[in-house]
């Protein structure tokens, strides 16, 4: 079930404000792995923040069984430091913060998602 916009954007600022807030966490993932659905409209990259939430997105061949070949897995922390602007996706990927398999799996086009800082 998508997460309204007023209360997503209420989630993600709660989370900037006290990130030990496992609601408003919980809320802010699942709204901005909406926003990013929306932003790269597809099925071809997995992205998983556990124990959060998951989308598909980004266009290209689509995933129907087994496996993915395009996953992006990362904690819900390093998800809404992504989206948020408060590390990039080079860092967290060097870091060992986000695993990202497959071809398409570069997520840095989209992140930091607008308009949430």
């Amino acid at each position: 079930m998508p997460v309204d916009p007023q209360t997503g954007r209420a989630a993600v600022a709660a989370w900037l404000t006290d990130p030990s807030d496992a609601a408003a966490r919980r809320t802010a993932v699942r709204f901005t792995l909406g926003l990013l659905a929306q932003a790269a409209p597809g099925r071809t990259v997995e992205v998983r923040v556990p124990p959060d939430g998951v989308v598909q997105a980004v266009a290209g061949p689509r995933h129907t069984r087994g496996t993915p070949p395009n996953v992006v897995q990362t904690d819900p922390a390093t998800w809404l430091r992504l989206v948020t602007g408060g590390t990039t996706w080079a860092d967290a990927v060097a870091d060992g913060a986000v695993l990202a398999a497959g071809v398409r799996s570069d997520l840095s086009e989209w992140l930091p998602l607008p308009g949430l800082r």
